[in-house]
This record gives C-alpha cells, structure tokens and sequence, in this order.
C-alpha cells in the first residue's frame, strides 16, 4: 500500500516536471548560496590557524636596532654569551611568478621551539635544509615560487605568504650577514643581565595569534548575515513550490485517505519526498555553493588583506565539513519550507482538502496570524535599535525588520489593490484590480523575495554609497600633504630632510609607537604643530582649543574606533601605555581601520622612545611641482618606487581597496535579485494553468486572447511596482540599521547617511524588467491557449 501511495505521490511531480525543477533549483540556489559564503569564512579562519601556527617567531618578542639596520653578529654572540636565549633570524621579500613572498631564513639549532623549525632527524635528511637550502612553503604558494629558488617541500602548517629556509640560505639570497632581529625564547634563564647593560637593542612585542581573529569576526559575521538573506530569499522559491504542489493534491490526498492510507503515514510519505528532493538539491546546492566561493574569494582575500593585513589564499580547499553543513541546510530549509503545508495536511478533516473553502478559510486564518506575526517583529526591530547594544542585536534587529516587512507585504498589498480599485473608471478595471487582488496569496511568496532582494539591493547600495561620499571627502582632509617620503634608515632620512627643506613649504614627521590599550592593538603618533592638521583634521567632537592643548602635551587625540569601543569621550582619560595617561581632547574619523588609535605631541612621544627612528615624511609643496620633486628623490636617493608617493596614489589604492572591499557584497546582492526573478517565473508558471477558471468567463464575455494576455502582464507589473514602492522604506530602514548600529558594532565608526534616488529608479526598472521577463512565457502560453481549454472550463462542475 505505501509503495502505491508513494507512487501516486510522485506522479504528481512527474506531470508538473517545471514544479520539480523550480523546487530542486530553489533549494539548490539556497543552499549554495548559504554554503558558498559558509566556504569562504571556513577558508579565511582555516587561513588565521595557520599563520598562527605555523611561524610562532611572530608570537615571540624580538630584539631590533633602533635604526632599523640589521643587528650585528657580533652583539648577537655577546648576548649568548651573557645566556640570552636568542636566536637569528634574516628576512626579507622575494619576487614570485605572481606577486611576492616572504622568505625568513632561521637558525634551526637554536631557534626557540615556538618557531616551528624542521626536526633535524636522520630520516629527514637535515642536510637539505642546512646546506642544500631547501625551501619549506604551503601548498598554494608552492607553484608560484620560480625553480631557480631552490628545492621546494611543502607544508600544510606554513603560512600563505611565506617560505622557510636556513639562515645561510637567506643570507646569500639577499647579501646580508648580520641578522634582520633575533627572537628572544618565551622562557629565559632566570640570572641574566639586563638587555641594556648586555647590548643596545630594543624590545619589540610578538603578536597576539587571537588579534587577526577577533579584528575579523565583524566581516565574517557580515558576510554570513548577507549568505542568510541570500538563503531565505532561495527558500521562499521552496516554500512556493511546495505549497502550489499541496494545493493542487488535495483530491490525490482525499483519495489516499478515504483507501485507508492512516494520516500519520500520509505526512512520514511526504517527508520522506521532501528528504529525498533535499538531498539532490543538496548536492548540486554544494556544487554550485563551491564554484560561487571559488569566485568571490580571491576578493575576500584580498580585503582581508587589506583591511586586517591578513594572510588569506586566494585558492578555495574542499572542506567535507562545510559541505556536510551545506547538505545539513539543505534538509532544514526544506523542513521550514514544507512545515506549514505538513500541519495544514495534518489538521485539516480527511475530507476537507477536497473543499476549496476549506483551504481558503486555513489561508485567511494563516494570513492574520501572519499579519500579527510581521507587527510583532517589526515592534521588536524598532525595540532591538533602540535598546540593542551589540553586534548580534545588530543582526537580530535586521533580521527582524525584514522578515517583518516580507510578511506584512500581502496585507499591504491587498489594501493597497482594494484602494485602488475604487478609481476603477470601467468594469475591465475594476476586474482587473479584483482579480490581481485575487492572485496576492498564490505570489506573495514570490513576491516576498522579490522585496527581500530589492530591499537588500537599496540599502547595502545606500550604504556603499554613503561610504564612498564620505570616504572620499575624509581621504581629501587626510591625505592633504603631497608627497610622503619613506627612507631606508635614519641615516638617510636625515639627508632626505637636509634635501627637502629648501625645496617645500613644511615636513611633518609621520612616526608612531605600537602599544595594547585595553588589551588589543593599537598606535600612537606623534605629530608636529602646523596648520595642516589644524586646518584639514577630520574632528568628530572635541574641546576648545584642541590643537594647542595637543601641542602643549596635555591631551590626547583618539579615532572613533578607540572612542566607542572603550566608551570616551573629550574630558575622559585614556591610558596609551602603562604609567602614560592623558585626557582624551578630541575624537577624530578614521574610516578603514579596524584597531584604536591615537594622536599625540612629536615631543611627547619623542620622549618616550627617543630611539624610534623616524624614517616617514609627509612633504607640502606646490602641487605642480610635487611630480618633479619625487623624481629628484627617487634620482638622489635610489629611493624605491613605494619610498616616494603622492596623494593621488594613495587615494587610489584607498579607493580601489574600498571598491574591493564591497565587491562580495554586490555580487550577492546581484545573485539574491536573480533568485527572486527566478522564484517569480516559478510561481507564474505554476499558477498558469489554474488561472483558466478564472480567465475563461471573462474570454467568453468577448474579451480576446490577446487582450488577456495583455492584462496578465499588467497585473504581474502593478505587484512588481507595488513591491517595490513598499522596498523602498524598508531599504532605507535597512540601510539605517546597517550604517548606525551594525557598523558602529562591528567596525567602531558611525557614516552619515546619503540617499540616491536616482538608484532605486534604476533597481526599479530592473524589477518591473524581471516581472515582464518572468511573466513572458505564461501570457505566450495564455495567447496561445486554444479555443476549446477554454470552453472545457465551462463543462466541470465548479
């Protein structure tokens, strides 16, 4: 019995193939979309594990010169002497086939065993890596590396960018014998002399392995909150697919009921379909979810190292992890999908779901739940924005104002028709507006996602917008200098100083200590007294007299970032290092920037770290003579190409980096709106051949098929128009959200918000373009429908 009703089930999907297809396609996009951006954060975190493992030197202190110069063999010899637990280390960069590396070359014999060196076994040949110069590099650096570099072995636990070698290797390589700096071991014997009285050399921290970690979980989390919306539009393809397909069986579920199929082995049937359908949806869903991951993550990659400077590889792994997880979203979507439709089956009398007023009375009680529903997320959202005060408030206030706004489309809808409907001048536009009115619950699933995509669409473009209006102004009132200098050593930016002085109008020292304030990273300027910084600083709130009091050594200057994220403001004390505090004068933008950051006096910080050497110069100079200044420089001081820029690059690399940056998200905003294009093509052709009842009255009144093909494409265009117009609020609503309280969650810094109305003209031209593309084939059918499907409409008992 249950293999015939199995079959009777199935025969259904079978004479609607195009029902089918829209279920497994609407799945599959869901699921690749979801797993797509669930593959790239795999990727980039399985990234951070590595490079914090792999080279723990990082994580270790190191000993510098205070010029920057390499530390001489001789001061590293009378450090182990005195029983410092060193250990020397060259480093330096390396042209590839694509791009650079680094390559660091250790000592294996002493190098601390956080360093991660090769084990100098018998069965590993140590003679390669000490002599033969063998070259330890990851699997995806590896075929980048030219031949002539030496023997290559790979590693999986090396970082990305980076290659081992011994020290003698990397000392030829780069014709350099005195160590780049020396790693100081976690433990150290506990009699040693102090540093100073052993060697003139300084301290520098190692970095924290969780810094690149925490810096990123606000992008990560961001792009997993885009691959949800993504996923719930895709599911409402299913959702819509599912519910046609329970509507149009009723009477094969009257049947199996009254053969005496029991209700409870009815639904496991009908789970057991939706299981199979999900996991075919599932599979393709990771295929596609793979090569999507595959395409957007060399921009990932590329943000992140931007942004964070994180080491990411631009090259996707297959993770089975993340693809069970995929398969896994895919049978829990199509569970939320088929729920309702599985609790209608089961509440509804075994001879109900023959009645289609038994049917219409469970749509309009679900549509006041419904409507109840989307008022209570909605006062929820307003309640999170107000009250919430973390990044996951953030996201929930999101989630609920869109699910809330989606669900509260039909109702708008209907109520929008019906006013309408009253400015009806003849009774075929009367008709019309009653009949699309009629059609709301059969599309607004369809529609739903419609909004979702253009909702998204209007405010991540608001929000991109608004950041690049003000990043650009912010980039014109930092980067005023026109020229920024980098020397080599001290030595040389004293002779670039000496050179510079007659030839510019002012040069401002740009040099800055690394500190921790409040347990993450952040760095201290110093800065001189001069009207650029007096007349072109961005200051977002400060006290009077704000430059003189920096200039004087009294207060502090912090960024946004710093400002939010311990909670200061002008009048507050902020500790910049132990036992060096100072009031907080002023809090300026610093869009861009993940870690704190503060300004202080050139001599205050001078005093502080008198051997810091200063090798960065910001050079105002007529602007016309800025291009044949750099090339002297570059000429007089074989200065390489990055030692002499002008403001024009910088902002153009800024601004590149900015595009890069929201590169992922437009192309998931693209995607979202394909979908909904596609859940609306769907839902059209699904309904086409149920509209004939409807439309068979009015054919034999003497309207043409022509004509009623016309009015189909009319009522498909005035939902579309009406969804949009509704996107729109709640786009900017979105786009509010995302710049005033995720951002500020997530990046620490609060954007203006800009509007363009000119964008959402053109999204909703791109909207009503996707309902005349979606709604083509089934008014071709309509037009095309003979004679005699229409008169059979009139020999059925209705």
């Amino acid at each position: 019995m249950y293999r015939s009703a199995l079959s009777a089930l199935l025969a259904h999907w079978m004479r609607h193939k195009l029902q089918l297809f829209s279920l497994i396609v609407g799945l599959a996009l869901a699921t690749a979309l979801w797993s797509g951006v669930q593959a790239i954060n795999s990727e980039a975190r399985d990234s951070y594990d590595r490079a914090a493992s792999a080279l723990g030197q990082d994580q270790l202190e190191r000993l510098v010169m205070a010029d920057g110069s390499p530390v001489p063999v001789s001061v590293y010899a009378e450090l182990r002497r005195a029983g410092w637990r060193v250990s020397p280390v060259i480093e330096g960069s390396v042209d590839l086939a694509e791009g650079s590396a680094r390559l660091v070359g250790i000592d294996p014999l002493t190098a601390p065993p956080q360093a991660n060196a090769p084990a100098l076994t018998d069965e590993d040949d140590p003679t390669r890596f000490l002599i033969e110069g063998l070259l330890i590099a990851s699997p995806e650096l590896a075929p980048r590396i030219p031949a002539e570099l030496g023997a290559i072995e790979t590693s999986s636990s090396i970082a990305v960018d980076t290659i081992l070698t011994d020290i003698s290797t990397a000392a030829e390589r780069f014709g350099q014998t005195n160590p780049s700096y020396l790693l100081v071991a976690a433990t150290q014997p506990a009699d040693l002399p102090p540093l100073s009285e052993v060697a003139s050399l300084q301290r520098v921290a190692g970095e924290n392995p969780s810094d690149i970690a925490r810096l990123t979980d606000s992008f990560h989390l961001n792009l997993t909150a885009f691959g949800l919306l993504s996923f719930a539009v895709g599911l409402f393809i299913v959702h819509a697919a599912i519910g046609l397909a329970f509507e149009q069986r009723r009477a094969t579920f009257r049947t199996l009921r009254a053969l005496g199929v029991p209700l409870r082995s009815l639904i496991t049937l009908l789970a057991v379909e939706l299981a199979t359908f999900a996991i075919i949806a599932g599979l393709i869903g990771i295929a596609l979810g793979y090569a999507i991951a595959a395409a957007l993550l060399p921009n990932v990659a590329g943000t992140l190292r931007g942004l964070y400077g994180a080491d990411v590889t631009g090259q996707l792994n297959f993770d089975a992890l993340w693809a069970a997880a995929a398969l896994g979203i895919s049978l829990a979507g199509a569970a939320i999908a088929g729920a309702q439709a599985l609790s209608r089956v089961a509440r509804l009398p075994i001879l109900a779901p023959a009645q289609p007023r038994a049917w219409a009375r469970a749509s309009a009680k679900a549509l006041r739940r419904q409507s109840a529903a989307a008022a209570g997320l909605l006062a929820l959202s307003v309640a999170l924005a107000i009250f919430g005060s973390s990044l996951l408030a953030g996201f929930a206030c999101l989630a609920c104002l869109l699910v809330g706004a989606a669900l509260a489309l039909p109702g708008l809808l209907t109520w929008a028709l019906d006013q309408a409907a009253r400015f009806g001048q003849t009774a075929l536009g009367e008709w019309l507006f009653a009949d699309t009115r009629q059609q709301v619950p059969g599309l607004s699933l369809a529609l739903m996602a419609l909004l979702l995509a253009l909702a998204a669409n209007i405010g991540v473009g608001t929000m991109v917008g608004s950041f690049r209006g003000t990043f650009t102004g912010w980039l014109d009132q930092r980067l005023a200098a026109e020229l920024y200098v980098s020397a080599r050593s001290e030595a040389q930016a004293e002779d670039v100083r000496a050179f510079l002085e007659p030839r510019s109008d002012a040069l401002l020292p740009i040099w800055s200590v690394e500190t921790r304030i409040s347990g993450l990273p952040a760095e201290v300027f110093g800065i001189v007294d001069h009207e650029t910084y007096r007349n072109h600083w961005p200051l977002l709130d400060a006290e009077a007299n704000v430059w003189d009091r920096i200039a004087d050594g009294s207060g502090a200057l912090i960024n946004e970032q710093l400002a939010r994220r311990d909670d200061l403001s002008p009048g507050d004390v902020v500790e910049l290092e132990p036992s060096w505090t100072l009031p907080v004068v002023g809090i300026y933008s610093d869009y861009g920037n993940p870690s704190g950051q503060a300004i202080v006096a050139d001599a205050s910080l001078e005093a502080r770290h008198p051997d810091i050497p200063k090798l960065r110069l910001a050079v105002r100079v007529d602007p016309e003579d800025a291009p044949a200044l750099a090339e002297a420089l570059r000429a007089r001081f074989d200065l390489p190409g990055q030692g002499v820029i002008n403001q024009d690059e910088i902002k153009q690399f800024s601004m590149n980096m900015f595009e890069q940056t929201f590169r992922v998200t437009g192309a998931l905003n693209v995607l979202t709106l394909g979908v909904a294009a596609f859940a609306m093509l769907a839902s059209l052709l699904t309904l086409a051949s149920m509209r004939l009842p409807q439309l068979a009255p009015v054919w034999a009144l003497g309207l043409t098929r022509a004509k009623l093909a016309r009015f189909e494409l009319a009522r498909t265009l005035i939902l579309a128009l009406l969804t949009w117009v509704i996107s729109i609020p709640v786009g900017l609503l979105l786009a509010w959200v995302l710049l005033s309280v995720v951002n500020v969650e997530a990046f620490g810094w609060k954007l203006p918000m800009e509007i363009f109305p000119s964008d959402w003209f053109r999204l909703g031209g791109l909207a009503l373009l996707a309902a005349c593309l979606a709604t083509l084939w089934p008014i071709r059918s309509l037009a095309r429908t003979p004679p005699s499907a229409l008169l059979k409409v009139f020999a059925h008992e209705r």
